[in-house]
């Protein structure tokens, strides 16, 4: 095997390979004689088929398996062999000349290949003992601690049947046929479905129409349904909707006593205001963490300056590109829209990708040359985590990592990233610094910059009834009981 360099810019690198004919016959030859006692052929006896009969049945598929494995070898021996290490898998460039080709695969022909590749950089570290990282704390109050009470009292509030007309936040208990030019359409109809009127959860028009209603009455509800609405069939349409009421119920909001307490499975009205702090704690505490990560994260950046393989900043930036877009197609906007250009836009997403590059080197050299690793166990906890998010498909969702590794290896990159910002913010200058809540909770303005990871749920069961279908995610501090 004989390599040659044939082009060394900044991180670029290619080999020249070739691989000689005698070495590939001898390969060769190795194979075939592998086959003599497996081949079964007529008019031969097993193991007594001779071996040229061997080579001329089976000669040139055997030596395409022979290149093939050379190939893997040689590249690999090859790079074994430098003081670098690929960004990526290099690609392999064979010979595209037919006549080459056949020459190569009939024997007594050189193997002749290009293989191209980045390289990591090498990265000097900085001092983490020298960064200077500021974490937001703050306390929890008797205040918060009632806010949260008050939003578990209404979020457990009971509601009383009555005779009158329907109001705000009373709740109506409804069937409904839903119909678009007289015809029934899939996921327009229900029965007992509860529309509290005023929470804005169904389509335009729904919760209007049935405002003054009372039970035992039925009306007709025309509604609307927004133009950017999930279901495209169904979008910038109006319905009309067969509605029964069968009940109208006003609402009663519980009393913060003991009794209240107990009905969420706590003694007393105290353990609650103790559950609630605990958990507040831990929510600021959450909070907290992540924004002296997001601190440490752009001192490294900061830190840090080096070539970047270009391969890997594309491959980031063709990722986050293809999300932003479809985000927008789904939205049906523009990025005029959004106040920017698309140029404006790839210019700073392509910002993004370097910096999401540049970290995510600089976190894996920190945690290799401290020897940070993700153990079996913090894999298996993460799995089990994981299960416990579709409830009666816990076994499936295990039996899938158990046999699938590169999702394994999903579920280890944030474990490993986690770690390693852990143990670089036990090292850093980490000074704390006393802030409100509201402070602690706050979205900068310019945030699109510091999302080094981002997790998009995507829901796509959807019942195209009166319910907008749109998730509302309330990012409050308290946590239901019972």
């Amino acid at each position: 095997m004989q390599i040659t360099e044939t082009l060394s810019d900044g991180l670029k690198r290619e080999l020249k390979i070739v691989i000689g004919a005698q070495e590939l016959d001898e390969r060769l030859s190795s194979k075939l004689d592998e086959l003599k006692d497996k081949v079964h052929l007529k008019g031969f006896r097993p193991g007594k088929v001779p071996l040229d009969h061997i080579k001329k049945v089976y000669g040139r598929s055997a030596m395409a398996e022979v290149v093939q494995q050379a190939v893997e070898e040689t590249t690999s021996k090859a790079l074994s062999g430098r003081d670098e290490r690929p960004a990526f898998q290099p690609n392999i460039r064979l010979p595209e000349d037919e006549s080459t080709v056949n020459n190569v695969m009939d024997g007594g022909h050189d193997l002749e290949f290009i293989m191209s590749f980045e390289v990591l950089p090498k990265i000097e570290l900085a001092d983490l003992k020298k960064l200077d990282v500021e974490r937001p704390v703050a306390t929890v109050g008797a205040e918060e601690i009632d806010k949260a009470l008050d939003r578990i009292r209404e979020a457990n509030v009971a509601y009383d049947a009555k005779d009158g007309a329907a109001e705000t936040g009373d709740r109506l208990t409804v069937d409904f046929i839903g119909k678009i030019d007289g015809e029934p359409f899939e996921g327009g109809a229900a029965e007992d479905a509860h529309v509290i009127l005023g929470r804005g959860m169904f389509i335009p028009g729904f919760e209007e129409g049935l405002s003054g209603a009372k039970a035992g009455e039925a009306r007709t509800v025309t509604a609307s349904f927004p133009e950017n609405y999930q279901a495209a069939h169904l979008a910038g349409k109006d319905a009309q909707f067969d509605v029964t009421v069968k009940e109208v119920a006003s609402p009663r909001t519980p009393e913060a006593n003991d009794d209240f307490a107990k009905s969420l499975g706590l003694d007393s009205i105290a353990k609650l205001k103790d559950a609630l702090k605990e958990r507040i704690s831990k929510d600021y505490s959450d909070a907290s963490r992540n924004r002296a990560k997001r601190a440490l994260l752009d001192a490294l950046d900061a830190a840090h300056k080096f070539e970047l393989p270009p391969s890997l900043v594309d491959n980031e930036f063709q990722a986050v590109w293809k999300e932003v877009t479809q985000h927008l197609e789904q939205a049906k906007k523009t990025f005029e829209d959004e106040g920017s250009t698309e140029e404006k836009a790839r210019e700073e997403y392509r910002a993004m990708a370097e910096r999401r590059v540049r970290l995510g080197l600089v976190l894996s050299e920190i945690g290799q040359r401290n020897e940070i690793k993700v153990t079996d166990e913090e894999v298996r906890r993460a799995i089990m985590q994981r299960a416990q998010q579709y409830p009666g498909q816990e076994r499936k969702v295990v039996e899938f990592y158990k046999n699938n590794p590169n999702a394994q290896l999903e579920l280890r990159a944030p474990i490993f990233e986690d770690k390693v910002v852990d143990f670089a913010l036990e090292l850093a200058n980490v000074q704390e610094k006393p802030v409100t809540a509201e402070e602690l909770f706050k979205v900068e303005d310019d945030d699109h910059g510091h999302h080094d990871h981002a997790h998009h749920d995507h829901d796509h069961d959807h019942v195209h009834g009166p319910d907008c279908g749109h998730d509302h995610h309330h990012h409050d501090h308290d946590h239901r009981h019972g």
